[in-house]
C-alpha cells in the first residue's frame, strides 16, 4: 500500500460525477485541439513552406487568448461559470466545423485559415478561467492536486494520440478528415459540459461589501491578487519564462524538414514523443501530489524542460530526440500540477475567475507567442539555434525566479483540517466552495 502512492490517484473519478463528466469532455476537446495543431501546422507549412509563418500560428492563438483570457475571468466572477463554458464550448464546436469547410473547399487562404484558428482560440479562451475553477468546486481540498493530475494525465493522452492520428488521417484522406475529427471532438465536449450543476462564484464578505456598494464583482482584478503574493506571480513568472523562452513548436515543420524529409508522420512524433513522457510522468503524479513542496517542485521541473529541449535542439538522429522531447513531456507535466494546484489552492474562490484568468493567458498564450519568437528566430538563425539558445535562455530565468522568490521555494500546500466528532465532514458540491476555496 505503501508504494501506491506513487501512482495515479484516481479517487477524483470514482468519488464525483459532476467530475467524471468534466473529466471526460475535457478529454475529447484536448484529443480534438491536438489533431487540429498538427492539421494547421501541416496546412500553413504545405501553403507557405516558410517559418515565420507557422510562427504565426502562434501569435493567432496568442493574441486572442491573451484579450479573451481577461474578459473571461471577469464573466466568471461575476455569472454562473458553467453558463459561460457552455457557451464558449459551443463557439468551438462552430470554429471547428469553419475549419473542416474551407479544407473541403481546398481554401488557399493563410488568412482565412488563421482567422479560423483565432475565432476558436478566442471562445477557448473566454471559458478557460471558468472551467479552471470547477475542480476546486467539485473536489475536496485533499482531491484536487488528483483531480489536476488527471486532467494533465487526459491532456499528455491526446498529446500522445491526436498528433499520430492527425498525421495518419491526413496522409490518407487530407486535411478535412482531421477537422472533421476535431469538430466531433469538440461535439462531444459540448454535450458533457451540458451536465454539469450550476457554478456560481461564492460570496464573502468582500463581495457583500462590494454588493452593497452597487458594484457587480470585487473591485480587485486578477494581477493586482497575482502580484501581491509572491507564491502567485513566482509560480506563473516561472512558468511564463519556460514557455515564451524555449516553446518548441512552431519550429517542428522546420526540424523536420532539414533532418527527416519532410515525412508528416514524423511531424505527428514529435508531438507524441512530448505526450510520452507527459504521461508517463501522469500515471506516476502520485509522487507530485502527495508532496507539499509545490514550489521548489516547479522550478525544478521547469529546469529539466529548458535543458530537455536544448538537447533536443542539439540531436541529430531521431531516437534521441525524441528523448529529448520525452523528458520535455514529463517535466512540464509536473510543472503544470504543481502550478495549478498552488493557484488554485491560494487564490480565495471570489477572485479565482479573474486569477485564473491570468493564469490561462500565460499558461496558455505564453506557449503560442514562444512559438512566434522561435519561428522569427529560426528564420533569421537556425531552427537548432532557437531551440538551444531558448531552452537555455529559459533555465537562466527559471533560476532567476527561483533565487528572487523565496516563499515559492518555500511553499507548502495545505492539508485539509480533519473532521470533528460533532461536525464531520460533508461532501464538496458545486454551490459551496470546499475548504481550500
Amino acid at each position: 500500500m505503501k508504494g501506491s502512492v506513487s501512482f495515479l490517484d484516481t479517487r477524483p473519478l470514482r468519488g464525483s460525477r459532476p467530475f467524471r463528466d468534466l473529466w471526460i469532455g475535457s478529454a475529447a476537446s484536448q484529443l480534438g485541439g491536438q489533431m487540429a495543431t498538427v492539421a494547421v501546422l501541416a496546412q500553413v507549412w504545405d501553403l507557405t513552406a516558410s517559418p515565420v509563418s507557422t510562427g504565426l500560428i502562434g501569435l493567432a492563438t496568442g493574441l486572442p487568448m491573451v484579450v479573451f483570457g481577461l474578459l473571461g475571468g471577469t464573466l466568471a466572477d461575476a455569472v454562473d461559470r458553467r453558463a459561460v463554458v457552455r457557451y464558449t464550448t459551443a463557439g468551438q464546436l462552430l470554429a471547428a466545423a469553419g475549419l473542416c469547410v474551407q479544407a473541403l473547399a481546398d481554401n488557399q487562404s493563410v488568412v482565412l485559415l488563421l482567422a479560423l484558428v483565432a475565432t476558436g482560440a478566442a471562445c477557448g479562451a473566454l471559458g478557460a478561467p471558468a472551467r479552471r475553477t470547477f475542480p476546486v468546486r467539485l473536489l475536496p481540498a485533499d482531491q484536487v492536486a488528483a483531480g489536476l493530475a488527471l486532467n494533465n494525465v487526459s491532456f499528455q493522452a491526446a498529446m500522445l494520440a491526436g498528433p499520430a492520428l492527425a498525421g495518419m488521417l491526413i496522409a490518407r484522406w487530407d486535411f478535412p478528415a482531421a477537422y472533421a475529427a476535431q469538430a466531433l471532438a469538440a461535439a462531444i465536449s459540448t454535450l458533457a459540459v451540458i451536465r454539469l450543476p450550476a457554478m456560481r462564484p461564492a460570496v464573502t464578505d468582500a463581495a457583500v461589501t462590494d454588493a452593497a456598494a452597487g458594484r457587480r464583482r470585487p473591485e480587485r482584478g486578477g494581477w493586482r491578487v497575482v502580484l501581491r503574493r509572491p507564491t502567485l506571480w513566482g509560480s506563473m513568472a516561472t512558468d511564463l519564462s519556460a514557455t515564451l523562452l524555449a516553446m518548441p513548436v512552431a519550429l517542428f515543420p522546420l526540424v523536420n524538414e532539414i533532418r527527416f524529409g519532410g515525412n508528416p508522420q514524423t511531424l505527428g512524433l514529435f508531438l507524441s514523443a512530448v505526450a510520452v513522457g507527459g504521461i508517463t510522468a501522469g500515471l506516476f503524479s502520485g509522487m507530485v501530489t502527495r508532496r507539499r513542496r509545490a514550489g521548489l517542485v516547479q522550478l525544478v521541473a521547469a529546469c529539466v524542460w529548458g535543458l530537455a529541449l536544448a538537447g533536443f535542439g542539439l540531436a541529430g538522429p531521431l531516437w534521441p530526440a525524441l528523448g529529448c522531447l520525452a523528458v520535455a513531456g514529463a517535466a512540464d507535466t509536473v510543472s503544470v500540477i504543481t502550478r495549478s494546484t498552488l493557484v488554485q489552492l491560494e487564490t480565495p474562490d471570489a477572485y479565482r475567475g479573474r486569477v485564473s484568468s491570468v493564469e490561462h493567458v500565460i499558461g496558455v498564450a505564453g506557449p503560442e507567442l514562444g512559438n512566434f519568437r522561435g519561428g522569427l528566430l529560426a528564420s533569421v538563425t537556425s531552427a537548432p539555434f532557437a531551440l538551444v539558445a531558448g531552452g537555455l535562455s529559459a533555465t537562466l530565468a527559471i533560476g532567476a525566479v527561483a533565487a528572487a522568490n523565496a516563499s515559492l521555494r518555500a511553499y507548502r500546500t495545505p492539508t485539509p483540517a480533519p473532521p470533528t466528532a460533532a461536525e464531520p465532514a460533508e461532501p464538496a458540491t458545486a454551490d459551496a466552495p470546499t475548504a481550500a476555496g
